[in-house]
Parts: structure tokens; C-alpha cells; sequence
């Protein structure tokens, strides 16, 4: 009897089992519970690997314009850059105008070229030119406001924001005199703002803009100005803000100014590397898998608060420069960077960069040289997931790996001012490697821990031979 009951009580047990199993295949095939990616838009194919250049005319050369700036093509070709962000091009608002020539983000006529920097078929020579070299040209476009005396103010003033009295106004809650705020409440802007934008895609082939603000204008402008553009050629979008939503359907990528801020939490205010390790779990975690992210060092927005990159990063500036390089995201040049760069370059009046030396420029390209070659550091989905290696110096060495297919990269990274000697897990990563700092050498891995002697600021980086 008792063996009957025990029979009885394994075939209940067993059919249990089988229906749980059932509803698990049923669940399988229902859609709302399949994943899903949160990217619905699609890149440029030529995105995947991509590096990206912010270009200042104005300040590029002596001349100031598009055709001197050609000059620097080849050099910029050479260093390992595939798109070319252009400040803004447009001509710029007299009325309260700042400084001599004023704010490139005051725009008076979004049809129309600065005089400063040429004509329209110099500009469209530019972007041909720019392409016969195998790069890509994104413009700065400034949708959020315009300057005093476009004539857009005096055509149609229900465009923009009004104080209580009733008067033209910059953005509220800040301080941008020379500019007054649109109102994208209005349909009869979107339909001008898509239009000028689709614009310069269709009769002058740029290949997409890099966004003033874009946080400033609601997200489903942004998804529709993308969809016109996109029936024109596949675009490639930037925005300046850094916001999930704005991901789904309309940017191809955003800034990171939080992984910004938490390097130089380190390296200028010495709080340690903390919230630098807990950014990159949130990358990992939270992030859509398939979004670009923006990395930089530098960047024209410095000019603002006077800072610079050796004023922020001190010694720790290349080892940040490999972080950008080599952590989820596309690394940004700021023009000037490769020259050693040393101080903010003036926003209303002309500054020139010094050309004499080149002293970031043999780094800039090595690291994208690596990002071209190995998957593992391509762009989202496209590229490996950061995985975290552990050592013994956790609070003061960031060590990581990617891996796509075949191809890995491992980043150790001593981002501190003090001496490392760190003793690092390597049971997952055996084999040989090229060493970034001597790719003609092999290094191998054997055992299930490795001894590095750090000095302070320095990095390694491995990665596999293609």
C-alpha cells in the first residue's frame, strides 16, 4: 500500500511539473512577455564604429572659414575621425548681440550661411569634400531660440514665449540675453523648424545635427523632424542632453555629462572613484542597450565656466582620454584637444588655437584606430557589454572588459595620484593579447590572477589581435 501511495504522490509531483512546464512554453510565445529594445530608431550603418570631431570655425584658422578649414581635413582623417560636428553656420543676431561677433547660438536667418565663414557653395564644397574622404558633417542647430532681430520675431510673434507684460523673452531661468525663446506649442514652428531642418539635408547632403538643447523642445517634435528627415537619407542625430526618451525614436545619441562629472570628481576634486564605478553599473543596467553615448574630455561648453581640460583633469588627463576611448559610448574630440588645448577659447571674439604642437594627437588616434578594428568597442548594440573585473584595489583601479564574438578588450585603469600594486581577477580572461602600449608585443594570461605594478595615473590596455 505504502508503495502505492508513493507512486501516486511521484505521478501528481511529475504532472505538476509537465503543466508548469506547459504554461512556460505557452508564456514563451505570448508577446507581452517578449523583451523588447527600447531603440526603435534605426542608425546609420556608419555609426557603428564611429568617432566624432567638434569643429569651431571661427576659430579653427586665421581666415575663419570653410575653406581654410579644409586645410585640416586630411590631419583630422588621418587621427581616426568619421564625423565632423560643425558649430552652428548660421548668420548671427546683431541686436544685443554678446562680445564682437557674438553667440553662434543667437541665430538670425536658420536659411541662410555666416558671412563670417563664407558662402553657400563654399559650405556645400565643404561637405563634399568632407564626404570624398569617407567622413560624415553633422551641423549645430539651435531650435530652442533665436536671436532678437530674426525676422521670424517681426513675421510671426505668436512663435515665441511672452513675458506677463507681454514682451519677448530669452529661455526662463537663465541669463541668455542675446537670445528669445520659441514656443513649440505653436504647430506653424514645427512644420518651419522640420522644414529648415530637412533643408540642409536635402540640398546641401548633411548627414544630420547635433541639437542645442534639445531637452528644451518636446520629444515628439524631435521624433517627427527625425522621421522627415530620415525619408530624405538615414541621418545621424546628437543631442545635447542626456535623457533616456529622447533615445526611442529620435537621437541616435546623447551627452553623457554625468560620466563627465564623475571623472573629474577624481581627478580634480579627489573624491575618489566611486560614483565613476557606480555610472558604469548604471550603464550597463539602466541604459538602452542600443543608445550611442557621448564621451568627452573637452567640449566647447567649458568656455562658460572657464575651465579647460588640463584645469579639470590635471594628471589624470590621458587616462581619461583612454576611459573615453575604451568605456560604452563614442569618444568626442573637441578641436583643439589634440594640440593641447590649454585654455577656453573665447565665445563672442576671435581666439585662435596654436597648431605648433600635437601633442594628444598620436593618443587620439591609436584609441580610435582600436575602436575601428576590434567589435568589442564598437558603438551599442554593436559592441560588448562592460563587464566588471574585481582586484584588490577597488577603490582606486577601474578594471573592465568587452567582449563581441572573438574580439575583447580589458581596460585597467589605475585613476588615482598614488601607486597601485594590484593583484587582478583573470580566471575568465586566458590568452594572449596585444598590448596598446606595445602592439607589437604579446601579452599572455595564465593564471587565474595577475600582479600590476601602477604607477599613479597609468592604464593598460589589452586587446585581441584581429
Amino acid at each position: 500500500m505504502k508503495h502505492f501511495y508513493k507512486i501516486a504522490f511521484l505521478f501528481i509531483i511529475c504532472s505538476l511539473s509537465s503543466c508548469l512546464k506547459k504554461k512556460e512554453d505557452k508564456s514563451s510565445d505570448d508577446e507581452r512577455y517578449q523583451p523588447k529594445e527600447y531603440v526603435e530608431l534605426k542608425h546609420p550603418d556608419w555609426a557603428k564604429n564611429a568617432t566624432i570631431y567638434e569643429a569651431n570655425i571661427r576659430q579653427f584658422t586665421p581666415q575663419g572659414t570653410f575653406k581654410a578649414f579644409e586645410a585640416h581635413l586630411p590631419r583630422i582623417k588621418a587621427m581616426g575621425v568619421d564625423i565632423i560636428w560643425l558649430m552652428p553656420i548660421n548668420p548671427i543676431g546683431v541686436e544685443k548681440r554678446k562680445g564682437t561677433l557674438g553667440s553662434e547660438y543667437s541665430v538670425k536667418d536658420y536659411y541662410g550661411i555666416n558671412p563670417e565663414f563664407g558662402t553657400k557653395a563654399d559650405f556645400k564644397h565643404l561637405v563634399d569634400k568632407i564626404h570624398s574622404m569617407g567622413m560624415h558633417v553633422i551641423v549645430d542647430w539651435v531650435a530652442n531660440h533665436s536671436s532678437w532681430d530674426n525676422q521670424l520675431a517681426k513675421d510671426h510673434p505668436d512663435w515665441y514665449t511672452k513675458t506677463e507684460e507681454g514682451h519677448f523673452q530669452p529661455t526662463p531661468w537663465y541669463d541668455w540675453d542675446d537670445v528669445i525663446d520659441f514656443d513649440y506649442d505653436k504647430p506653424s514652428l514645427r512644420k518651419y523648424m522640420t522644414e529648415a531642418l530637412v533643408y540642409w539635408v536635402k540640398d546641401f547632403d548633411i548627414d544630420g545635427y547635433r541639437c542645442d538643447t534639445a531637452g528644451f523642445i518636446p520629444t515628439d517634435f524631435w521624433d517627427n523632424a527625425r522621421e522627415e528627415m530620415d525619408a530624405v537619407k538615414p541621418v545621424f542625430m546628437l543631442a545635447e542632453w542626456e535623457s533616456r526618451d529622447l533615445h526611442k525614436k529620435a537621437f541616435d545619441m546623447t551627452y553623457s555629462w554625468t560620466f563627465f562629472d564623475k571623472m573629474v570628481a577624481q581627478t580634480r576634486d579627489k573624491k575618489g572613484i566611486g560614483s565613476l564605478v557606480e555610472y558604469m553599473a548604471h550603464d550597463v543596467s539602466t541604459f538602452p542597450r542600443d543608445g550611442y553615448r557621448m564621451l568627452f574630455t573637452d567640449n566647447h561648453d567649458m568656455n562658460s565656466w572657464n575651465h579647460n581640460m588640463f584645469y579639470n583633469f590635471g594628471d589624470g588627463l590621458e587616462a581619461s582620454m583612454v576611459l573615453c576611448g575604451t568605456v560604452n559610448g563614442m569618444p568626442l574630440v573637441y578641436g583643439g584637444q589634440e594640440a593641447g588645448l590649454d585654455h577656453s577659447l573665447k565665445f563672442f571674439d576671435k581666439d585662435l588655437i596654436d597648431w605648433s604642437k600635437m601633442p594628444y594627437e598620436g593618443l587620439f588616434k591609436k584609441l580610435f584606430d582600436l575602436k575601428h578594428k576590434n567589435h568589442a568597442l564598437w558603438n551599442g548594440k554593436e559592441g560588448g557589454v562592460m563587464v566588471r573585473i574585481y582586484n584588490d584595489k577597488m577603490d582606486q583601479v577601474v578594471s573592465f572588459s568587452r567582449t563581441k564574438g572573438k574580439d575583447r578588450v580589458i581596460v585597467i585603469v589605475n585613476y588615482s595620484d598614488k601607486p597601485a600594486f594590484c593583484l587582478v581577477d583573470t580566471k575568465y580572461l586566458k590568452g594572449g593579447y596585444a598590448d596598446f602600449s606595445q602592439p607589437q608585443s604579446t601579452f599572455v594570461i595564465t593564471g587565474d590572477k595577475v600582479t600590476f605594478d601602477l604607477k599613479p595615473w597609468e592604464y593598460k590596455v589589452y586587446y585581441t589581435r584581429n
